[in-house]
């Protein structure tokens, strides 16, 4: 797909013989004019030219050797030269020199202790650490800084209150600064020095190839690598994948209000905001409005109950051949958990029941409910799915104790049955979770751990990820579990989980322990100035593996939402370890190259359409948008190459967005 780091990366044209010349003039002072002082007269050599002028001349080319040889190599500790991008996403976009000649240091700070930014000049012992350069950037070293490396032009850009570069004058001062980067990183995460040994408490030996991946195995990642994909009618010359632009086809009031997009694989999608569920009809160019809308009657449900408690679903999952959907809302005072479920039947228009979650006679909560696997929604008869809450994993039947469910017209709610599964005694702090095309679970953790369980066993994980750190929002998985997303505030962290167990079989990590051969994951970033023209309080959420349910078939491109940002990764280019994004980096890999779909709203959800509405013009479903007030789907279309302006040089940059479902791109050399 489009490269948003395209121009992003080009060489930056610096002159030396200018970068730290002062402003002062290089012409002999005129003396003090208003004082009316004579300057004396010149003295002549033999030759006839001025003695003191001759001194003059071999003085100021002194002085500018001096000023060349400290361009060449500066007498300064820790030396930079500081950029700041100024114009945004407008055509006048460019860098701008902020500082000619200053430096950079790492430093605690004691402000972060009180709930500070750690920007502040206070230092302390046992504080964070903060980057300070010059008298300009305070920031604190965390993933909020964005900060991209560019080993080849020995310079990295990052956020803070603006979009900001540094330039360093040797490989060996980009390196050191990489290095101590990396360091503070690592304890303001871990709260513990970068030793070996806090390296080893933190991820175990297994995982040691996640803190120095550039002596990982990456054939792993060789070998998971897929063809690019082709439609059965296409032939041999079918374009790549990375050759396809998108167009939005067309844009539908939603009615306001919209909490949750959930899609249908036959005939319905549906729409959730607050005063009921919309429905909306499946086509091969996307879904459009039916004119059907189930409402709640003021907040309850269609049965009236008084007992009912009020739906503000947030949560919509569907089951039984997509007849049924299940709603969850979630507790007052704004949490997150729920007690129970209302089961919305979708041909009828009403609830029907409402569950009840209970455990050996005590009411308990559920943070989150999905399908069994990636395809029982698709199964009439299937009556389980699973729930998860902080400290549970569990698998819910809707099959009644006494063989018939009662209506909650006449009856109080019944209790969902606790088919199998683990309270754990101790904080797991259970985030987010998803299911593989065979029932196999991934779950993501508040403390950045992902942990793996087979379909048979909820008791203990497989394989348990350390993750670097940062709270897991949510998780996607792949049909056949080989590869798993994970969702971050400010990153996407895409793993592998094949491995070869000790007699040569390949297995995922979802049955059994991958051992000490467990790949680097790969790093899903936005560029700094594309995270900074996001918004500061903007987050990564949502992010998803298009939707295939069918063994053999292989997910073809990921999304994630930001702000008013979709953004679109192509899954071959990730996975390519020999992809340009990943040259000259030093720690994770991380890969820029993605696509945006900019709205004028903060986006609800994108989610890819089922495989079943690809058609053989794209390569791919649509991507349906939903934001509080619309909904669109974005198509992908074929096209043909586009030229790699990589190599190119351009004298100022240029950024553009596309609100239309088109591509993102921007350039920002400095």
């Amino acid at each position: 797909m489009g490269g948003s780091h395209s121009r992003e990366d080009l060489e930056i044209d610096y002159s030396d013989e200018e970068e730290y010349a002062d402003d002062e003039s290089d012409h002999e002072p005129c003396g003090d004019a208003d004082h009316g002082e004579r300057r004396p007269r010149p003295s002549y050599s033999s030759d006839g030219k001025s003695v003191s002028s001759v001194d003059e001349i071999e003085a100021k080319l002194e002085e500018l050797k001096i000023k060349y040889r400290a361009a060449e190599k500066p007498d300064l500790r820790n030396a930079v030269k500081l950029y700041l991008h100024v114009g945004g996403s407008t055509p006048k976009a460019r860098w701008v020199v902020s500082d000619k000649l200053t430096s950079y240091d790492f430093v605690r700070s004691s402000r972060t202790a009180d709930g500070g930014d750690g920007s502040g000049d206070d230092v302390s012992e046992g504080g964070a650490w903060v980057l300070k350069v010059g008298a300009k950037v305070r920031a604190r070293v965390s993933t909020e800084m964005q900060l991209k490396m560019f080993g080849g032009q020995r310079r990295v850009d990052f956020v803070n209150s603006g979009v900001w570069a540094m330039k360093f004058f040797s490989d060996a001062d980009y390196r050191r600064f990489v290095t101590q980067y990396q360091n503070c990183m690592f304890e303001n995460v871990h709260g513990m020095e970068p030793t070996e040994e806090n390296k080893v408490k933190v991820y175990g030996k297994e995982f040691m190839s996640w803190v120095k991946p550039e002596v990982a195995d990456d054939s792993v990642w060789e070998d998971a690598e897929d063809e690019p994909w082709k439609s059965p009618e296409d032939s041999d010359s079918t374009p790549s994948r990375a050759n396809a632009d998108l167009m939005e086809e067309f844009e539908e009031a939603a009615n306001g209000g919209v909490h949750n997009l959930t899609l249908g694989a036959l005939d319905n999608s549906f729409l959730v905001n607050d005063l009921g569920v919309q429905v909306y009809r499946n086509y091969a160019k996307g879904i459009r409005g039916k004119g059907v809308h189930v409402k709640f009657d003021q907040g309850t449900s269609r049965i009236g109950s008084s007992s009912s408690p009020k739906i503000t679903p947030t949560k919509a999952m569907l089951m039984r051949g997509e007849t049924n959907m299940m709603l969850m809302s979630p507790m007052m005072e704004g949490k997150p958990h729920s007690t129970g479920l209302q089961q919305l039947d979708i041909e009828t228009g009403k609830i029907v029941t409402e569950w009840k979650f209970e455990k050996d006679g005590t009411d308990i909560t559920m943070r989150d409910i999905i399908n069994d696997s990636k395809g029982s929604q698709l199964d009439p008869s299937e009556s389980t799915f699973l729930g998860l809450d902080d400290n549970r994993l569990c698998q819910w039947d809707m099959r009644d104790k006494g063989g018939i469910v009662q209506d909650i017209a006449n009856a109080n709610s019944p209790v969902l049955h606790w088919a199998q599964g683990h309270q754990f005694s101790r904080g797991t702090n259970f985030q987010c979770f998803a299911t593989t095309g065979d029932g196999s679970i991934v779950v993501g953790s508040i403390d950045g751990k992902i942990r793996l369980y087979s379909r048979t066993s909820m008791r203990q994980a497989k394989t348990a990820f350390p993750g670097l750190g940062s709270p897991i929002t949510h998780v996607d998985v792949t049909y056949d579990g080989k590869w798993v997303l994970a969702t971050t505030d400010t990153y996407l962290l895409l793993i592998c989980t094949l491995f070869t167990d000790k007699d040569g079989r390949t297995k995922t990590g979802f049955s059994g322990r991958m051992g000490n051969k467990i790949p680097a994951p790969r790093m899903l970033k936005l560029t700094p100035l594309d995270s900074h023209l996001a918004g500061a309080k903007n987050k990564f959420h949502s992010g998803h593996f298009s939707w295939v349910t069918e063994s053999g078939k292989q997910e073809r491109h990921l999304v994630a939402t930001v702000g008013k940002f979709s953004v679109i990764w192509d899954f071959n280019q990730v996975k390519n370890t020999a992809h340009e994004c990943y040259r000259n980096q030093q720690g994770l890999k991380s890969c820029y190259c993605y696509k945006i779909v900019l709205k004028d709203e903060s986006i609800v959800e994108s989610r890819f359409m089922h495989d079943n509405f690809a058609v053989t013009s794209s390569p791919e479903a649509p991507l349906v948008v939903a934001t509080p007030m619309k909904v669109n789907p974005i198509i992908f279309i074929r096209t043909k190459a586009m030229p790699n302006f990589t190599d190119q040089k351009m004298e100022t940059s240029s950024i553009h967005h596309f609100s239309q479902g088109e591509s993102h791109s921007h350039a920002a050399e400095v």
